[in-house]
C-alpha cells in the first residue's frame, strides 16, 4: 500500500521485583522492504523512565520531543526527575490529547515506581493505559504475547483484594526469557531481526545489552 506507515517493528517490557527489562530489535522495515538493520526503538525519557514504541516513526519522534519538553518544564518547576508513574499517566494525557489525529505509536513504558518496585505500562494509540506485570507491542507481537502469558501469567486485575503485577522471575532469567522471545519471533516475522537491544533498570541505574538476530 503506497504511504503505509512503518509499523513492523516489535518491542516487549518484563516487570520485576527490583528491576524492570524493556528490548527492541534493532531493524526498520515497511513491506517487503528494510529500510535500516540498525535503528533503536528504545527512549529513555527519565531517570527511572524508559519508552518502547512502534508505529509511524515520525509520530514516534514528535511524541517523544513533547515527552522531553514536558519532563525538563517539570524538571524546572519541581527540582526533581518524573516518577516512572508520573511519566505514564504523562504519556496517556499526551496521547488522550491528540485523540482526534492521534499520534500513531503503540508505546510500552517501562521503568521503577517510588518504591523501587518494576513497573510496565501498555498503551493503545489514544492514551488508554494499563499497569501490567509484562507487555508487548509491534508486529512480533501476536507471536510473543502468548508465549509470556505461557511463562508469566498475570493475575487477572479484577481479583480482589488486587494482586501485584510483578513477574516472579529474577533478572537474569528475565533477561534470558526476552532473548527466547525474540530468537523465536524472528524465526517466524519477516519483520523483526538483525540485532535486540536490552535495557535494564535496577537500583544500580541504567544499562544496555545486545545479542544478534537472524538477518534475513
Amino acid at each position: 500500500m503506497e504511504g503505509e506507515p512503518l509499523i513492523y517493528l516489535t518491542c516487549v517490557a518484563i516487570a520485576g521485583a527490583d528491576y524492570c527489562v524493556i528490548a527492541a530489535d534493532t531493524r526498520m522495515s515497511t513491506g517487503y522492504s528494510i529500510l535500516t538493520r540498525d535503528y533503536s526503538k528504545i527512549c529513555q525519557l527519565a531517570e527511572k523512565s524508559v519508552m518502547a514504541s512502534s508505529g509511524f516513526q515520525a509520530d514516534v519522534r514528535a511524541l517523544q520531543k513533547v515527552l522531553a519538553a514536558r519532563h525538563l518544564i517539570y524538571q524546572h518547576q519541581h527540582n526533581k526527575q518524573m516518577s516512572c508513574p508520573a511519566m505514564a499517566q504523562l504519556l496517556s494525557n499526551t496521547l488522550y490529547y491528540k485523540r482526534f489525529f492521534p499520534y500513531y505509536a503503540f508505546n510500552v513504558l517501562g521503568g521503577l515506581d517510588n518504591e523501587g518496585k518494576g513497573c510496565v505500562f501498555t498503551y493503545d494509540a489514544v492514551g488508554s493505559y494499563e499497569r501490567v506485570g509484562y507487555s508487548s507491542q509491534g508486529s512480533g507481537s501476536t507471536l510473543i504475547m502468548p508465549f509470556l502469558d505461557n511463562q508469566l501469567k498475570s493475575p487477572s486485575p479484577l481479583l480482589l483484594p488486587a494482586q501485584d503485577a510483578v513477574t516472579p522471575l529474577s533478572e537474569p532469567e528475565a533477561i534470558d526469557l526476552v532473548k527466547t522471545c525474540f530468537a523465536s519471533a524472528t524465526e517466524r516475522d519477516i519483520y523483526t531481526g538483525d540485532k535486540l537491544e536490552i535495557v535494564v533498570l535496577n537500583a544500580n541505574g541504567i544499562r544496555r545489552d545486545y545479542m544478534e538476530l537472524r538477518k534475513d
